[in-house]
């Protein structure tokens, strides 16, 4: 069981007046500890509802978002993922950004073994875009070359 000083910084899990944000809100992110940080395991996150706008015409932009971790000492906390997800509701940016800002935002969160993220944005005028953006720290150099190899073949 957890502990009240490991979930010290747990603010949003079981809070039921908690605001959806309107804006891109990197600070609303919240990390527990990792009880399991002496081994290498992987975590799974699906957002099959992502949505941003385009910066030039405002238009909503849709996407499934895969992001896999190998967790450090901190993980990322479910619903404060999911509220920070919905605040790019809102922003204007292309699909390539979108997935490096929440990449570097989870990075600089977490400080995780590795990471990566990628969108599967629905077609617009005909052409699907899925951008793919990972960190890996140095024992995990080989397996980022590796994903991203795989990842332009699983593309083709």
């Amino acid at each position: 069981m957890r502990t009240e000083e490991e979930l010290n910084g747990v603010t949003l899990l079981g809070d039921t007046a908690v605001k959806y944000p309107t804006d891109y809100a990197p600070q609303i992110l919240e990390a527990f500890p990792n009880k399991h940080a002496g081994s290498d395991y992987l975590v799974t996150l699906l957002c099959p509802e992502f949505t941003t706008l385009c910066p030039k015409t405002g238009q909503p932009d849709f996407a499934r978002l895969l992001i896999n971790y190998i967790p450090n000492r901190m993980m990322v906390e479910s619903k404060s993922l999911k509220l920070y997800l919905f605040s790019f509701r809102n922003h204007g940016d292309f699909h390539e950004d979108c997935i490096n800002i929440i990449r570097d935002d989870l990075v600089r969160l977490m400080k995780p073994r590795y990471l990566e993220v990628k969108g599967i944005f629905t077609p617009r005028g005909g052409i699907s875009i899925h951008p793919f953006a990972q960190y890996a720290d140095e024992a995990h150099q080989e397996l980022a070359r590796q994903r991203m190899l795989a990842a332009f073949r699983n593309d083709l």
